[in-house]
């Protein structure tokens, strides 16, 4: 009972850091099962059969809210669903051994990925309604964000939504919107391939509900939280979070001493604090250069329309 409810604290974290970012729920809640022991295939398995039912609830809140672009689902969502489908294959077919650093490895990637990304390049904003990408363009990306959302337990948010988002050709809403609904694709066809692959003798239902059960609490608490965390922030916080929760078995699977174990754990620790104070400082200039230019318009209409009453 005490471990169905830790899981479902992590169901309800990873929510709310996807609920606040468009991204994140798969390599946040894979890096903490990893960290409470489960085993990289299972902990993937897991995570994608409770997120097809919070694919499903995400997706219908944002076509009722008009945030869906069919379009973009289809074109991404389709070879998203193929390469999530090879992903899960490969990833099963890999001892425990060999997978837990693979998978440690990849989820370190994607947290120091959205680490620098919120730090130094923040996402861009765009205002069309319909995404104006091709296939081209759309393919290839669904097919690497879906492989890696598979093997890394999550990562179709990281790699699909920021990507979008830095083409600066559609509006964020949208992009989320549409990565949000084209997941249940990528999810769908993890689930079959980690299914065909495994079986169901080693995936525990309880442990997919306990995660679907705190992502459904945590849906209406993310959309509070939102409103009031600068997402440049939690962006850093949150990356630098995923980088520590798997930086442990990087180091034990290269055999690091002591010494360097302490320097890297050092090391780390340092840039994130210095990431989260390097945003946190410029987030607040720039709300305080809003709200001067916000004083500066309202103070000037008065003045002119003083002005224009005494022509």
């Amino acid at each position: 009972m005490q471990r169905l409810i830790l899981l479902a604290l992590v169901g309800l974290a990873a929510q709310l850091v996807d609920g606040a970012l468009g991204m994140g729920y798969g390599v946040t809640s894979s890096s903490l099962l990893l960290f409470v022991g489960l085993s990289p295939a299972l902990a993937s398995a897991s995570v994608h059969l409770a997120e097809m039912g919070t694919n499903v609830a995400s997706g219908v809140s944002h076509w009722r809210l008009g945030n869906v672009d069919w379009r973009l689902v289809g074109r991404l969502g389709v070879p998203g669903a193929i390469g999530a489908f090879a992903g899960a294959t490969f990833l099963s077919n890999l001892s425990t051994e060999a997978a837990t650093p693979v998978m440690a490895v990849v989820l370190a990637a994607l947290g120091v990925y959205i680490l620098s990304r919120f730090t130094f390049r923040p996402p861009a904003q765009a205002h069309n309604r319909r995404s104006p990408h091709g296939s081209r363009f759309l393919v290839p990306l669904g097919l690497v964000g879906g492989f890696v959302d598979a093997t890394g337990g999550g990562g179709w948010g990281p790699v699909s939504t920021t990507s979008l988002l830095s083409a600066g050709k559609t509006a964020p809403r949208t992009v989320v919107g549409s990565v949000d609904t084209s997941e249940f694709l990528v999810s769908t066809a993890a689930s079959i391939g980690f299914l065909v692959a495994l079986g169901t003798a080693g995936i525990d239902l309880g442990i997919v509900l306990a995660l679907l059960l705190g992502g459904l609490i945590a849906a209406p608490i993310a959309a509070w939280l939102v409103s009031r965390l600068p997402a440049r922030v939690l962006g850093v916080g949150v990356g630098g979070l995923i980088v520590l929760t798997n930086l442990r078995t990087i180091l034990k699977a290269t055999g690091a001493t002591g010494t360097v174990s302490l320097v890297a754990w050092i090391v780390v620790i340092a840039l994130w604090l210095a990431a989260v104070a390097y945003t946190t400082t410029r987030h607040a200039r720039t709300a305080r250069n809003a709200r001067s230019d916000a004083d500066a318009d309202a103070s000037g209409q008065p003045a002119e329309a003083e002005a224009v009453g005494r022509v």
